[in-house]
């Protein structure tokens, strides 16, 4: 905590106050004053402030990073629907020469959702991460579906998982939040400040998604990519003594890319009503993957920089770094262009394919289960999604 004092304007020398501040990065923080008066103990203040660069040696000169949250992941569950697609079944369905899809894409098998449906995959994910940390549904306080698809556009799909758990009495809270492949890292940054300020004393984040039922199958090389599951994290405030804590957490988004990857069709702007067989591309997933790539690959790099400088480490600090699985190109970007090691990235693409939102949590779930991870380890979750955004958020385990 940075300490200032405070002494009279015509420098007889004597202590009004000494000035304790705990200040933040951002925009906008929370500036806490503990007012020492004659060396007591007044009171302690907390005020809203509009963080400009002015003050900026407030912030990092020996103050609090209030970024950092002392929250821990306690379970992690996965779950993919029961139809297995092989490499050799997607070239059949895609009309291309044996071989093609594995070449393009490096996926060797995904599993798409049939009769499933997302809130029940959802559920199933949600009950194996409870299942791993030990807890029922009754020591949750919050649910948060952070997925890309929608299982409708009402309600909002986590009060489709909680009815699909059997917990729709429970009253528990509910809602979405919705990044796109982003989704999961966005509701774990957002909701961790509540749980570290108790507001929630342990929340269920779930990343459910059927890709398959959205793909335009005319665009070969990105339905190649997809496969549909879910995944899903329990979080909770850190113990006395734990080292488990979120470091940083950043996200960036750049509009002038939004036409990149989108369904323009569905809501208000193109609304169902307007559906027309001859106009089903515009219902269906339209993405530009060299697009994606080259701006992807321009920024990226600058804000891995930001993120890092930020949390105060080095890409070789980090134990794991779990990336959203978009696709093979894409790791190979990330580790050429961001100089992870092969050892430190975490790889799930050739047997899961691209599942949107769910691909990080699913990593984060493996990386547990293979014991490429123990507590105090640090990890870095990164990627892109529609937007075009960017996000990075590093903890330590």
């Amino acid at each position: 905590m940075r300490s200032r004092q405070i002494k009279p304007s015509d420098g007889s020398g004597g202590l009004i106050c000494l000035v304790r501040t705990a200040s933040a990065y951002g925009r906008k923080q929370s500036l806490c004053v503990e007012l020492e008066v004659l060396g007591e103990v007044s009171t302690t203040v907390c005020l809203a402030i509009d963080y400009n660069e002015a003050n900026e040696d407030i912030a990092m000169d020996g103050g609090i990073d209030m970024l950092r949250r002392e929250v821990k992941i306690v379970g992690t569950g996965k779950y993919l629907p029961r139809e297995r697609v092989t490499a050799e079944e997607m070239d059949r369905r895609l009309g291309v020469p044996s071989g093609w899809v594995l070449k393009k894409s490096d996926v060797a098998v995904r599993y798409f959702a049939g009769d499933e449906k997302a809130s029940e995959m959802g559920a199933r994910a949600a009950e194996a991460a409870l299942a791993s940390a030990g807890l029922a549904f009754s020591d949750i306080d919050c649910l948060l579906c952070a997925s890309g698809t929608m299982e409708q556009p009402i309600p909002c799909t986590a009060a489709l998982i909680q009815q699909a758990m059997g917990q729709g009495d429970s009253g528990v809270p509910a809602l979405d939040i919705n990044t796109t492949c982003l989704s999961f890292v966005a509701a774990l940054d957002m909701v961790s400040y509540m749980v570290a300020a108790g507001r929630y004393r342990r929340v269920l984040i779930v990343s459910a998604e059927i890709a398959s039922k959205g793909l335009n199958w005319q665009q070969k090389e990105s339905a190649a990519l997809f496969g549909d599951g879910a995944a899903a994290a329990v979080i909770e405030r850190t113990a006395a003594g734990e080292p488990s804590c979120i470091l940083h957490a950043a996200m960036e988004t750049y509009g002038a890319g939004s036409g990149l990857s989108e369904i323009r069709g569905g809501g208000s702007g193109l609304p169902a009503s307007l559906y027309a067989p001859e106009a089903s591309a515009d219902f269906s997933f339209d993405m530009n993957g060299s697009g994606i790539f080259r701006m992807a690959s321009q920024l990226l790099p600058s804000f891995l920089d930001r993120l890092l400088a930020a949390s105060g480490l080095r890409i070789g600090d980090f134990k794991l770094v779990i990336p959203h699985q978009g696709s093979a190109m894409a790791m190979r970007l990330l580790g050429r262009r961001l100089n992870i090691s092969k050892e430190q990235m975490m790889y799930i693409t050739p047997d899961h394919g691209n599942t949107i939102a769910a691909s990080i949590p699913m990593g984060l779930h493996e990386a547990v289960k293979q014991g490429r991870l123990e507590r105090g380890d640090r990890v870095l979750l990164l990627g892109t999604s529609a937007g075009l955004s960017l996000g990075g958020l590093a903890f330590v385990y």
